[in-house]
């Protein structure tokens, strides 16, 4: 998937997904842990960004 095409989450979707609060959601946006994009005034998160902060936390526990 493309990042033109790539489905866009809100910040509580994200927060929902990775079972997360929304200070720790914004401190990962904010440290470039989980890759975000700015459209107006509002942020959002694409999943595939998601799927890779997961793959890349999975793989720095093991």
């Amino acid at each position: 998937m493309t990042t033109a095409t790539a489905e866009l989450l809100t910040v509580p979707e994200v927060m929902a997904r990775l079972k997360l609060g929304r200070s720790t959601v914004y401190d990962l946006i904010r440290s470039r842990r989980l890759t975000s994009i700015t459209i107006g005034r509002s942020r959002r998160v694409p999943a595939d960004a998601v799927r890779d902060f997961i793959v890349h936390e999975i793989e720095e526990a093991a």
